[in-house]
């Protein structure tokens, strides 16, 4: 063993020359800085160029404690070069501001590294790159605020890291992944914060069985402040933590409930449900069409399903069109091609000034049937005027009508003509459909039925 202790050294040279086997050398208690003269210093850590150790690749152990302790200083990149065998390396108390990233490239072998009491303040992981066979870990008293330079740093054999007095506030579980070798950790002395943020940490240190956690019941609070000096182990951890069977008994509960609600309201309350969306969505429309004012292309826009078409080609239309001379808006003949079926039907009822309906199980049973229908309600509700005619093909019992016949009887609007009871008197019951295309759509006039009341 080489070692120079108190020895008034200031000038740090090549030892190469004269010791080229030493495999440990001590620098303690001296001063190594530069004024110049004859004193060396460092004050960046650009590369030396002649480094002190480039040819004592035999060295295991370096240790250097206790420099510049009045002045800061740094170390040069290429301060370690030639160490290639190093395993031990104490930079304990030197006043050092910063370690390069590219600092420990050297000394692949490096497994004790004590770089405590040193002015720091961060580390970055790409520090420890080239050393990933670190066992042992010393930065206590470096000013650090964080170990979260560790959850990069691929330390997987690290097992002792001391790192008392300094400013972790919160341990993360990040951190702690990231060091799965870790067998013994000293954290005391350090400003920890008593709120969930810590909850994991306090149940590790307690609970794993692979770690030492040095005198981890007299870690104390330092934040928040009604909580400093507060054990961190008793911390009262309630109100951090996540009761999944009581989760599971709301979600479950809120769901019956639910169920329930949505199962009273459909048998009890669905038509009055029903009526209040309609009348929502009559407003909608309103801002579209009713606002724009625009005179009616059509007197009436029949909606009919395919089933029934010869019926309206054969006796509507010639009745309406040829004879009483009303303008019709027809699928097949008026809809403009290539515009989506549910613009052209829109357009079609807010285009006409009555909308008929010719109503038989067919159309009861189609899709787009029901929305014509459905629109034609909108617009009903949305203008309260008496715009929709019903014209039945069949007898068609009550309980089998589209619930848009249902909310037109709670709005007492009944418009309803029945083609097979006007056999005997055809003639009439087109002067009665005729009268209903006429302009007055006042709610309050007289109503226009063939068959009145509930139906069979």
């Amino acid at each position: 063993m080489n070692a120079m202790k108190r020895s008034n050294l200031t000038k740090l040279i090549n030892m190469s020359c004269t010791i080229p086997t030493v495999s440990k050398l001590q620098l303690q208690r001296n001063n190594l800085f530069f004024i110049r003269e004859n004193h060396i210093q460092y004050p960046n850590d650009t590369d030396l160029r002649d480094p002190p150790f480039s040819q004592l690749s035999d060295l295991e152990t370096l240790a250097m404690p206790s420099q510049h302790r009045r002045l800061k200083s740094h170390l040069p990149r290429n301060f370690l070069k030639g160490l290639t065998n190093l395993s031990y390396f104490n930079a304990r108390n030197m006043q050092l501001l910063h370690f390069h990233k590219d600092m420990f490239n050297y000394t692949p072998k490096l497994q004790t590294l004590d770089i405590s009491s040193n002015d720091l303040k961060d580390l970055s992981p790409d520090l420890f790159f080239q050393i990933g066979n670190l066992k042992r870990l010393y930065i206590s008293r470096t000013s650090l605020g964080s170990l979260d330079f560790l959850i990069d740093a691929n330390l997987t054999n690290l097992e002792f890291l001391q790192a008392t007095h300094n400013a972790y506030s919160v341990i993360t579980m990040e951190v702690i992944k990231s060091l799965p070798a870790l067998a013994y950790i000293d954290l005391e002395a350090n400003s920890f914060t008593c709120d969930c943020d810590n909850v994991w940490f306090g149940q590790w240190a307690v609970n794993d069985p692979q770690t030492q956690v040095v005198a981890a019941s007299n870690f104390e609070c330092n934040y928040p402040k009604g909580l400093k000096g507060k054990k961190l182990l008793e911390l009262d951890i309630r109100s951090c933590t996540v009761d999944i069977e009581f989760i599971y008994f709301i979600t479950t509960t809120c769901s019956i409930l639910l169920f329930m609600v949505v199962t009273f309201t459909y048998h009890f309350l669905r038509w009055q449900l029903a009526y209040t969306y309609y009348i929502f969505l009559a407003l909608l429309f309103e801002t579209k069409y009713k606002n724009k004012k625009a005179p009616n292309q059509y007197d009436a826009f029949i909606s009919y399903n395919t089933h029934d078409e010869p019926w309206v080609i054969k006796e509507l239309v010639p009745k309406l069109e040829e004879e009483q001379g009303f303008k019709l808006c027809l699928h097949h003949r008026d809809f403009e091609p290539g515009k989506p079926i549910i613009d052209n039907i829109t357009d079609a009822i807010y285009g006409s000034r009555k909308t008929i309906c010719v109503i038989s199980r067919k159309y009861l049973e189609s899709e787009w049937c029901s929305r014509e229908i459905q629109v034609a309600s909108f617009r009903l509700f949305d203008e309260q005027k008496d715009v929709l005619v019903l014209v039945f093909l069949e007898d068609i019992p009550t309980s089998q009508l589209s619930a848009y016949h249902r909310i037109r009887k709670l709005l007492k609007r009944q418009t309803y003509l029945s083609w097979p009871q006007a056999e005997e008197h055809p003639e009439l019951f087109w002067v009665k459909l005729c009268k209903a295309l006429k302009n007055r759509e006042d709610i309050n006039e007289d109503r226009l039925l063939l068959t009145v009341g509930d139906r069979p």
